[in-house]
């Protein structure tokens, strides 16, 4: 952030203003200044997926998950870290972006630059007090030998008993619950027969891990393998949102943006906030009203499950498209058939239709976010190992960046078949192609619905070195 502060506070670090003049005559950057700020969005980009995947996880560490007002605190605490992310996103659509456009790119960039150092300070200010974990070597490494021990015993039988004839051994300082015996994935359970050839060391342990792995091992890598297939109906929902945010901005320029009889128009970009305020007015609603009701009614600490508020938000989803839909195929008739507002630039009428029409959908986008998106990222934190809680907070971020891919391909490849995304809207015909978002949403619920009724729910005891530890922290 301190780089990009400069890059637009020092005038050596950014081309001259262009003003008014033609593009053509505008001065692009040198080499230096244009990588003095991919130096910027380098470091960005680092100290973004350090934090991102770690500090939702070290957020819910501080809560003790054996007892229950533990379980009852990490469900509140996704809530409220949710509410905190949504109203800051949602300050810096607004406030910082106002700063940026009409007073000073320097101190629209200084602001958050000031704000990440105070983040920082507090952040290293609470040291003494957190609850923090020793990390047990990488996790991905007990992954790896998992998969190698079954490969070399792929040629080997199953015993008819496995959860009492495969190698059972529990390091004491391991910080992972241990786990119950699932007979999915049995093929993984070859890693843990134990043959004439493996060594034991004195301790109990396997004298070659990556020919002999423990049960616990083999189980802690079916529950990472268990939550790919939720992972990928996640990837293919979060479509819908970056599509409908992609182009409520291109609806808002040809729609009627004044509000009432004065001159103030809309911003465009003004109608993304509509899902994070509907978030942020959600979420406290949802924790604090509509949880307790649920815990009473269902006798259960979530209230639901999060497969449960996974499938409504993807069902709301597929009803926020189909509203999307027909609001454009309004706003593109009005457009066609009666007197418009003008013409905007470079693209075509401007429809009578108010862009207010545009907030319901918005606001269900927000809803389902809420119930999907959220829901999710506790979902990979509370079924993954204990060790394996930063790779799953990756998760969600890794999907998010593979759907906006998936977004730009779909899109492309929509391009390329059909006009239903010319510049022009009125000359395209967006209501269709939500229509088939609508159609793929449809299919992805039912993909889901069959992966989370296969889905078993991680099992596991107490880790009482775990609870100790925290008690003592």
């Amino acid at each position: 952030m301190l780089v990009l502060t400069l890059s637009a506070a020092i005038s050596r670090m950014h081309p001259p203003v262009c003003g008014n003049q033609e593009a053509a005559s505008c001065v692009g950057p040198t080499t230096k200044q244009m990588t003095f700020l991919l130096i910027g969005f380098g470091l960005l980009v680092i100290g973004s997926s350090g934090i991102r995947p770690c500090n939702l996880a070290f957020g819910a560490d501080q809560f003790d998950p054996n007892t229950a007002p533990g379980r009852k605190g990490i469900s509140s605490f996704f809530n409220w870290y949710y509410f905190s992310l949504t109203f800051a996103m949602m300050v810096s659509l607004t406030v910082i972006v106002y700063v940026q456009s009409n007073i000073s790119w320097s101190l629209g960039l200084a602001i958050p630059t000031i704000m990440m150092f105070l983040s920082c300070a507090l952040l290293f200010a609470g040291t003494k007090i957190y609850v923090r974990m020793v990390p047990k070597g990488s996790p991905l490494s007990s992954v790896e030998q998992v998969f190698v021990a079954a490969f070399k015993k792929r040629h080997l039988q199953l015993a008819e008993q496995p959860c009492v004839a495969l190698f059972n051994y529990v390091s004491s300082d391991s910080l992972n619950s241990k786990l119950c015996y699932t007979d999915q994935f049995r093929f993984l359970n070859k890693a843990a027969i134990r043959t004439p050839e493996d060594e034991i060391n004195s301790d109990g342990s396997a004298a070659d891990p990556w020919r002999l792995c423990s049960i616990q091992q083999v189980e802690e890598v079916k529950c990472l393998l268990r939550v790919v297939p939720i992972w990928v109906a996640g990837t293919v929902y979060y479509l819908s949102v970056v599509q409908q945010q992609n182009y409520v901005i291109f609806q808002a320029f040809q729609s009627n943006r004044q509000l009432g009889h004065n001159h103030f128009r809309i911003p465009p970009a003004s109608f993304i906030v509509f899902p994070f305020l509907c978030i942020s007015i959600w979420l406290p609603i949802y924790d604090r009203i509509l949880l307790p009701w649920l815990r009473k009614f269902t006798r259960k600490e979530d209230g639901i499950t999060l497969l449960q508020k996974m499938g409504i938000g993807m069902f709301i989803s597929i009803i926020t498209m189909i509203i999307s839909a027909i609001v454009e195929d309004r706003r593109r008739s009005l457009a066609l058939t009666r007197p418009t507002l003008g013409i905007t630039q470079e693209k075509g009428a401007i429809s009578s239709l108010s862009g207010l029409w545009l907030i319901p959908q918005m606001t269900l986008s927000g809803l389902t976010e809420a119930l999907t998106l959220f829901s999710e990222s506790e979902f990979f934190y509370k079924q993954c190992p204990e060790n394996m809680r930063s790779i799953a907070g990756s998760f969600l971020f890794v999907g998010m960046a593979g759907s906006s891919y998936l977004s730009s391909l779909f899109s492309s490849v929509v391009h390329k078949t059909s006009n239903w995304l010319a510049e022009d809207l009125n000359k395209g015909r967006l209501d269709y192609f939500f229509y088939l978002i609508a159609v793929l949403q449809i299919l992805n619920l039912g993909y889901f619905l069959l992966c989370a009724k296969w889905y078993k729910y991680k099992e596991a005891g107490s880790n009482t070195k775990l609870s100790e530890s925290k008690e003592q922290s």
